[in-house]
């Protein structure tokens, strides 16, 4: 009986092992569960990258339907996703809210006034408290998030028009029915 049991105990681990590494093969990983879906904005209080002396809370942002994006100059995927923000902040269709993530605010003003600025406000994170409490582990990430300020959707990564079409616009147009 030991003898069998000696195969069988590996061969029972190595099974568990292989399922779970199967089942991680049906996932996006652009798509990565946030503790937050459903749950309020941390609250926050921080300084306008454009005005220092303006401070902005996440009560500030009540009362709209809105993009919360994660970025930063430092960022190769950030710029990379830039183009395509500012086309979706072209199309008024939903506010977009940057939050600058642990960066030089000088560097961040020469970005936008380069590349272009899609936000309706940037949110300066000199020191990433904020990103932070979001869950933030790399940018860029965009949040959806509710007229209460409950967040519905989060992506990881750069967004692109595809996304912005298929997902997220559609997204923002049922929670905007909801109220």
């Amino acid at each position: 009986m030991s003898r069998y049991l000696r195969f069988l105990v590996p061969l029972a681990i190595f099974a568990v092992i292989a399922a779970f590494l199967f089942k991680g093969l049906d996932m996006n990983p652009r798509e990565i569960p946030s503790p937050l879906i459903g749950k309020q904005v941390p609250e926050f209080s921080l300084p306008l990258l454009e005005q220092p002396g303006t401070l902005i809370t996440n009560k500030d942002l009540l009362g709209k339907v809105y993009l919360l994006n994660v970025w930063a100059t430092w960022c190769v995927s950030c710029r990379a996703e830039h183009e395509t923000l500012v086309q979706l902040g072209r199309m008024n269709k939903v506010d977009i809210y940057g939050l600058n993530w642990k960066d030089e605010r000088v560097a961040a003003q020469a970005w936008l006034k380069q590349l272009g600025n899609p936000y309706a406000a940037n949110i300066f994170d000199k020191k990433g408290r904020t990103a932070i409490d979001l869950g933030v582990y790399g940018a860029p990430e965009t949040f959806l998030v509710d007229a209460k300020g409950i967040i519905h959707y989060k992506h990881a990564g750069p967004v692109n028009p595809d996304l912005i079409r298929d997902k997220i616009l559609p997204m923002v147009a049922e929670l905007r029915k909801k109220g």
